[in-house]
């Protein structure tokens, strides 16, 4: 009797012994994870950031002072950033893929405002995205700017680490960046199919980029300036166009791009080189 309480007694205590040491190495183990995963330093290649004048759900520019929150936020990371619609260095005008574009997703439902920051190369891969941002707050302002606050505090120590080169992703999402603009009443100009006799032919100058808007696209020259805003139509390669001094249309002919429009009464038809 007292042989078999002994051997119970030895049973117990080795079932408690080997659960004491499974429980060691699961903390050893979870020990060992926490410290990997805090010796990771969050830094990104690229040094230049550009930041929409507007972002897509918004309806005015700056609304509720996110564009502006959002360029000064990435600025205390050390980023240099730049907003769309300014003067862009010549280092990033010619070379679009060593800036990342900005731009803020909105899942809002009701009662809660939801934001998401989206960081893309300039081939539409997204390099860093931030959690789902949240916020109650009942005034609009308040509850915007508490939501993108909230959605940047998931990128915690990100920095710029100076002197690493930009990495390009090699498999292609979207051409160059996509900035988002209100885009011009549509137009409705003279659109002849075939070019009449009469009609005054300008040759292509430089090379123009063609970059996605809301309907359409907008052609920039390596400045980077706005030199055309296209919408599109039911018809293939025919856009309504228009610039600041004129409207007319723009279709592709013989493998050929063409803006056309009326001048002092006389049709003027211009070759364009674009890349799309």
């Amino acid at each position: 009797m007292i042989f078999s309480i002994s051997l119970h007694n030895l049973n117990q205590n080795l079932i408690s012994t080997e659960i004491t040491v499974m429980k060691t190495y699961f903390f050893i183990i979870l020990l060992a994870l926490s410290f990997a995963a805090k010796g990771q330093s969050n830094t990104i290649n690229y040094k230049y950031l550009i930041v929409p004048e507007k972002f897509s759900f918004l309806k005015q520019p700056n609304q509720y002072n996110l564009n502006v929150l959002a360029k000064a936020l990435f600025e205390d990371k050390g980023f240099t950033v730049y907003y769309d619609n300014t003067e862009i260095p010549s280092e990033i005008a010619t070379d679009r893929c060593r800036a990342l574009v900005v731009e803020v997703e909105e899942h809002n439902s009701m009662f809660v405002t939801n934001l998401t920051i989206l960081l893309k190369d300039c081939k539409g891969n997204v390099v860093l995205k931030s959690k789902e941002g949240k916020s109650r707050e009942k005034e609009y302002k308040q509850s915007y700017n508490a939501a993108m606050r909230d959605a940047f505090s998931s990128f915690g120590d990100l920095h710029y680490e100076a002197g690493s080169t930009t990495v390009v992703n090699a498999t292609p999402v979207k051409p160059v960046q996509e900035v988002k603009t209100a885009a011009p009443a549509p137009v409705t100009p003279p659109a002849p199919v075939n070019q009449p006799a009469t009609a005054t032919t300008k040759q292509a100058e430089a090379l123009l980029y063609a970059q996605a808007i809301n309907n359409g696209y907008q052609l920039i020259d390596s400045t980077p300036k706005i030199v055309l805003t296209l919408l599109k139509t039911t018809v293939a390669d025919y856009f309504i166009a228009s610039n600041s001094s004129t409207s007319g249309i723009v279709l592709k002919k013989d493998g050929n791009w063409f803006f056309e429009y009326y001048k002092d009464n006389a049709l003027v038809s211009e070759k364009l080189s674009i890349k799309f």
